[in-house]
């Protein structure tokens, strides 16, 4: 069983099992991700790993339909959470970050270097890490496991939160589809245990 200190005292920790959706068209593209479902072969590897995941007390999903869908087929039964939506990307979503560039290199230069800047009209890395964080510092400190089913932006904001990490760090983690990072911790005290590793 694991512990974190508390104020002087120690306390059982969570474990939080973040887990990043299977993949879509856009995801494939890559593009930056609209509302899309999974893809034929997103939907079926995850199904393949169903029952490979431990037993949650907390079973949460984004509200986008490929976190639904991964939920549903990997045989979770998950609450959806607005807290762990995806980054927003206003006009770049549905575009290929090449397609982007070619059209507007300053603002995705932009994008890139200063974690203020929200060029495409939606969050920016600021925001999303204030919200994400802010996700982080909800989960009851009580002993228990969490599953959550998210977006590889919403974990790489959580694990530079979990481990306060500077922003930049943030383009120097990559969380491959259908992948687990799992946090230790709780109490605004989070240990980094595993990173876009297999499901099973």
């Amino acid at each position: 069983m694991d512990w974190v200190l508390k104020k002087g005292a120690i306390s059982v920790s969570n474990r939080l099992i973040l887990i990043s959706h299977a993949p879509t068209a856009a995801t494939r593209s890559p593009a930056f991700p609209r509302d899309e479902p999974l893809d034929a072969h997103g939907l079926a590897d995850a199904t393949a790993l169903a029952g490979a995941l431990p037993r949650a007390d907390d079973v949460r999903c984004g509200p986008a339909l490929r976190c639904t869908q991964t939920a549903t087929a990997l045989g979770l039964t998950p609450a959806v959470d607005e807290g762990l939506r995806d980054g927003e990307l206003g006009r770049w979503a549905g575009r290929t970050l090449d397609d982007v560039a070619a059209d507007e290199p300053n603002a995705v230069a932009a994008w890139l270097t200063d974690p203020a800047a929200a060029p495409h009209g939606g969050e920016s890395l600021h925001d999303l890490l204030d919200r994400t964080g802010g996700w982080l510092r909800a989960v009851p400190d009580k002993g228990r496991t969490v599953i959550a089913v998210t977006h590889p932006m919403v974990i790489r904001a959580l694990v530079v939160n979990a481990i306060a990490a500077t922003p930049a760090s943030f383009w120097r983690i990559d969380i491959a589809p259908l992948t687990k990072t799992v946090l230790r911790g709780g109490a605004g005290r989070w240990t980094l245990r595993a990173t876009a590793s297999p499901l099973r």
